[in-house]
């Protein structure tokens, strides 16, 4: 059985760091248990003759008494005199290599490593395959290459790159001529040293074959699935874990963990289920359970994972992680008072970290809080860029305090924000993507545009960056290039149905409706069940005032699906434009509100909604809490606006006015803002 002591995890290469003395007494249990009587091998001197001359018995007599001493030790000077006995016995039967062997193993067991090397090369000298002095070595030659990968004693890599060689070497030698079952011991070192030295093709059948024959050794697992994972061979990990979980479950975690690699949510989720059953104690396998359950985005499964996670922390209240994913849970479901406690409560455990704040800022920017995101985001970011020199915290942050300063119209800022992102991550395509956005946002059409081109050239293929990159064309007067991007990108993809989608929005911003409802009819053809181009087509079909025909591509996405929430928004928010069926308009809204409580863009279709009822107070109260969110939004503040002054509260109104023309300027009459601008003016001059 493979050791459960030091020893056992010093072959499963866990990061104990241990003096190499002491590494060595625990790997000497390895060699105790491969001598030749216990494991079957077979060697040419396996011991000392026991042949009628006078000599020869003397030398074997010293061999058993240097065994017995060496192995018992029952008194203090019982190593030395049994060192003696060897060297008595060498000196009598000098052709015999099994003596230098059993010397080199109580050389090693007592952590006198050179005299272990120097005896086992000699019992080398007189039979090169003994298994013993190979096992010694390989051992030793294995725990310096452990040392020198931990930096010990200024060794460099080539010194542990070269040990580590050694002792395969000398490893696969003490293997050889093996009668029995090899040393389960033997085989964990052996396949640690493959893996470390990224022989994989070695190390897969060799771990395989240990980990079932040994159920009880967990590092084994951890070692396959790494080995497995460094030679790329996700699928062949989990064929092997499929057939083998069953009789074995404590496998079920780690065919979780490979399904989880390939994105196979569901049977993670699967696979976990059935690995907490079997260790229910296991807070760590019910994270990553819950983990699962909400990668697969289905709402009976974020449930389930606020469950599971419920029972962590209850068990362990100040297991960070489980808060943290608790908040993500929470947030999914809509509960973002219990998420907003869960992250603070992240944070109250760990102030330092930066997870906990991550997770407060999502629960902000879901309520659409930008400016308490930047309040609890600009302290720790200033934090974190001066007390480590690791960046990934700020990493983690910096996209977050950029999206809410874009949000708050402080371009600027946020293009810094996104900026030193980039820098300290630059392969990082979403946040370059947050780049080329901010600098559109702030009109920077030039920077965004060379961005999006050199972004383009080392990610070809990433729709949101193609996007992007046509968006800039055109709002630098490139339309026919941007058009031509999409094309091209559409070609290449065409199993994608964003890639239709994304083609189509290229189209309607270019004001070329007809030819984004042909792209997007076509792509309903060969897309028939997906939702995102029926949404698509109808907001392309509304912009071409096909307003019957919008409404049925709504009502289908609904038919799919009575939860999405942005099918009910714009349906909604179509029918209260056109003044048609406002009770109904209302109850489309108020259902997605239902779904997204705190969605600026559904709180202002609603107040719209009820400013077409002439329900004043209802308008402005829903207006109100959508213009203090998004406050760069033109529409919103124009709508805002309207219903101040219908309030005769004029002077808000023109302070709502002036911010729609300072906004984002989509879909806005600016001349007819002016007109209202003038008449909130002439008010005001006559109180």
């Amino acid at each position: 059985m493979v050791a459960n002591s030091m020893t056992g995890r010093h072959f499963c290469g866990t990061i104990h760091a241990m003096k190499l003395a002491v590494v060595l007494v625990f790997f000497a249990a390895s060699v105790a248990a491969a001598e030749p009587g216990q494991s079957g091998r077979q060697s040419r001197g396996a011991s000392p003759s026991a042949a009628p001359s006078s000599t020869a018995a003397e030398a074997y007599e010293q061999y058993l008494l240097g065994r017995h001493l060496g192995r018992n030790l029952d008194r203090p000077d019982d190593v030395e005199a049994a060192i003696a006995a060897y060297k008595r016995a060498a000196m009598l039967d000098p052709g015999t290599a099994e003596i230098p062997a059993e010397l080199a193993a109580l050389y090693m067991r007592q952590n006198r490593v050179s005299d272990a090397i120097a005896a086992a090369e000699q019992a080398l000298k007189i039979e090169s395959g003994n298994p013993q002095a190979h096992l010694v070595l390989g051992t030793i030659y294995a725990a310096l290459a452990d040392n020198d990968t931990r930096g010990s004693r200024g060794r460099s890599a080539a010194e542990a790159d070269e040990n580590a060689a050694k002792a395969i070497d000398h490893l696969e030698r003490s293997l050889l001529g093996s009668v029995g079952e090899p040393d389960s011991n033997v085989l964990a070192n052996l396949a640690r040293l493959y893996v470390r030295t990224r022989a994989y093709d070695k190390a897969i059948p060799v771990l395989r074959d240990l980990v079932d024959r040994e159920r009880g050794w967990q590092d084994g697992i951890a070692l396959l699935a790494e080995a497995y994972s460094a030679a790329g061979k996700n699928a062949e990990a989990i064929a092997w874990l499929e057939q083998a979980a069953p009789d074995n479950p404590r496998l079920y975690g780690t065919l979780g963990d490979f399904y989880d690699r390939e994105r196979r949510w569901k049977e993670s989720a699967g696979a976990y289920a059935i690995a907490v059953e079997n260790a229910p104690r296991s807070a760590d396998l019910k994270m990553r359970y819950a983990s699962a359950l909400l990668n697969t985005g289905e709402r009976e499964n974020v449930d389930k994972a606020r469950g599971v996670l419920s029972e962590v922390v209850t068990a362990r209240p100040t297991e960070q992680r489980a808060y943290y994913l608790l908040s993500q849970a929470d947030r999914r479901a809509g509960d973002l008072k219990s998420a907003e406690s869960n992250a603070r409560r992240v944070i109250a455990l760990n102030g330092r970290s930066p997870w906990g704040y991550y997770a407060l800022a999502e629960v902000l920017q879901d309520r659409q809080q930008y400016q308490a995101v930047v309040d609890a985001l600009t302290p720790v970011v200033g934090d974190l860029r001066s007390r480590s020199t690791d960046t990934s915290g700020l990493s983690l942050l910096l996209p977050h305090l950029g999206f809410a300063y874009e949000q708050l119209g402080q371009y600027d800022r946020a293009i810094a924000a996104f900026d030193e992102a980039h820098r300290l991550a630059p392969d990082d395509a979403l946040v370059t993507g947050y780049l080329i956005q901010a600098n559109l946002s702030a009109k920077k059409n030039a920077a965004a545009l060379e961005l999006a081109q050199t972004s383009r050239t080392r990610y070809p293929d990433d729709l949101r960056l193609a996007r992007l990159h046509a968006q800039a064309l055109r709002q630098g007067g490139q339309t026919d290039r941007a058009i031509a991007v999409m094309r091209e990108v559409v070609e290449k993809q065409s199993d994608r149905p964003l890639a239709y989608v994304v083609m189509a929005q290229v189209y309607a911003d270019a004001n070329r409706v007809a030819d984004a409802v042909k792209v997007l009819e076509e792509a309903q053809l060969k897309f028939p069940a997906e939702n995102t181009i029926a949404f698509e087509l109808g907001a392309v079909l509304d912009k071409q005032k096909r307003f019957n025909d919008a409404e049925a591509a709504f009502r289908q996405v609904l038919e799919r699906d009575p939860k999405h929430a942005p099918a009910l928004n714009y349906l909604g928010y179509m029918l209260a434009e056109r003044g048609e069926r406002l009770d109904e308009s209302v109850s489309y809204l108020k259902r997605a509100l239902d779904i997204d409580p705190e969605n600026g863009s559904y709180l202002d279709s609603l107040g719209w909604a009820y400013y077409k009822e002439n329900k004043l107070d209802l308008a402005a109260d829903n207006l109100k809490r959508a213009a203090e969110q998004l406050r760069t939004n033109s529409v919103i503040q124009d709508h805002y606006g309207d219903v101040l002054f219908k309030l005769g509260r004029y002077d808000e109104a023109l302070d709502a006015w002036m911010r729609a023309l300072a906004g984002d300027g989509d879909s806005i009459d600016r001349s007819g803002i002016d007109k209202k601008i003038k008449s909130a003016q002439q008010k005001l001059g006559k109180k």
